[in-house]
């Protein structure tokens, strides 16, 4: 559908479908603001900021290893966008963003090596059906210990030896779906999270998470340190505050 069908639509349905509880129509139909959020993901970091043409951002101002701030509207217009230590203001990493109505955006400071950090920006088209109540699902592999790996989502108890993965193959510092793609849809429920080393059935994590309907969650796998080579896997429940750790089984 083209823009300004989309527009059409907006006018005639975004109040109804609001007052049942769609507060992300706007964006399902691309004519809500554009947003961006901010996730310290990188374990030995310092506090960080988030900043906007050289202009601190309110709402992730000297943040720490951790931290997910929710959504925030930000303005038209492309801008560089930067991630600097806090205090010191050293840079970690810089990315230009031209923003589009209805698209989200996440910006991810994610451990280089066990000693520098760097970033990764997510550009979300969020291109979910009027009608759904999935939870969109996104993996980012923060872990530059685990190389690249496979996600899976299944009933709890699920032996995956004969199970292909919910999300394949996300190398480090990238995201599963890739930026710029929507997340992958998931009913509601009571799941069992598994990851894996891609195209293996070599286990780096297993654990349990729970989520309602029309939640946005992003799954971040972060080095462990102890012992070395292992991961965890950090959660981030768009519209509550900060991350989760998501407990290993």
């Amino acid at each position: 559908m083209n823009r300004l069908g989309k527009s059409l639509l907006a006018s005639a349905f975004v109040v109804g479908l609001a007052s049942c509880g769609g507060g992300d129509t706007e964006a399902r139909l691309d004519v809500a603001d554009p947003a961006v959020r901010f996730i310290h993901a990188s374990p030995l970091a310092p506090n960080q900021t988030l900043y906007r043409a050289d202009v601190a951002q309110s709402d992730a101002t000297n943040v720490p290893y951790t931290f997910a701030s929710n959504y925030f509207d930000i303005n038209m217009g492309a801008a560089d966008w930067q991630v600097k230590t806090a205090p010191g203001a050293l840079l970690v990493g810089t990315m230009p963003i031209d923003p589009q109505r209805g698209t989200k955006y996440t910006i991810v400071a994610l451990p280089a090596s066990a000693t520098e950090s760097s970033t990764y920006l997510i550009a979300d088209p969020y291109n979910k059906a009027l009608t759904s109540d999935s939870t969109r699902l996104r993996v980012v592999n923060a872990s530059f210990n685990a190389s690249s790996v496979d996600l899976y989502m299944n009933g709890v108890g699920t032996d995956i030896a004969g199970v292909n993965p919910l999300i394949a193959a996300t190398a480090y510092k990238t995201s599963g779906p890739a930026s710029g793609s929507d997340s992958v849809d998931i009913p509601a429920g009571t799941w069992q999270l598994t990851i894996t080393a891609a195209g293996t059935k070599t286990v780096l994590f297993k654990g349990q998470l729970s989520f309602g309907a029309n939640k946005d969650i992003l799954l971040l796998s972060v080095p462990a340190f102890v012992p070395a080579g292992d991961i965890k896997m950090l959660m981030k429940i768009e519209g509550t505050a900060g991350t989760a750790e998501v407990p290993a089984s």
